[in-house]
């Protein structure tokens, strides 16, 4: 037998004064009785306590969760900052990309125009030095020839003139006179 003492087993300890000092030996009985005493005491003193502390661990954990859905959405607006600097640069990097290209095929077209020029410049001083050259060697020709028949000329006049050549030269002059309308 189990014998405790506390207010609620002392009214379990019948005071009869017909029967006289007695234990109550029904355990059943006894123990809820002692269960309920020891919960009325555990919720009167541990109970405050108890929902103190469970209120001051409500209070962390809501501040916890705020705190958290507050970093989640910085972190959702760094996010969505990231995201627009990644377009923002994605379009820039397109534009440069566009404009070298654009560059890149105006200097090719500048590069080809200046050869371009380059060569047509090359064609016409070549068709110039060809022409110079070439009026050059008419001039020397010309110069050739006509030194060639003055010293011809010369010789046959220092030699005199044959008879066959004097009717030639007779017969040439004749003939232009008689062509020759006034």
């Amino acid at each position: 037998m189990h014998i405790s003492l506390s207010l609620l087993q002392i009214s379990s300890f019948g005071l009869n004064l017909a029967e006289g000092f007695g234990i109550n030996t029904n355990i059943f009985e006894t123990n809820i009785i002692n269960l309920a005493a020891v919960l009325a005491v555990v919720i009167s003193f541990v109970g405050k306590n108890l929902t103190a502390l469970l209120e001051d661990r409500k209070k962390t954990i809501l501040g916890n969760l705020q705190e958290a859905s507050q970093r989640a959405a910085e972190a959702q607006e760094r996010l969505n900052q990231a995201k627009s600097q990644l377009e923002l640069a994605k379009k820039k990097a397109q534009q440069i990309r566009e404009e070298g290209v654009l560059r890149a095929t105006q200097e090719v077209n500048n590069c080809v125009s200046q050869h371009e020029e380059r060569l047509s410049k090359l064609e016409e001083f070549k068709q110039e030095t060809v022409q110079f050259y070439q009026q050059k060697a008419f001039k020397q020709a010309y110069i050739y020839v006509i030194s060639r028949i003055m010293s011809r000329v010369k010789e046959r006049l220092n030699k005199g003139l044959d008879s066959t050549y004097h009717v030639v030269v007779n017969n040439f002059y004749v003939s232009r006179f008689t062509e020759y309308n006034p």
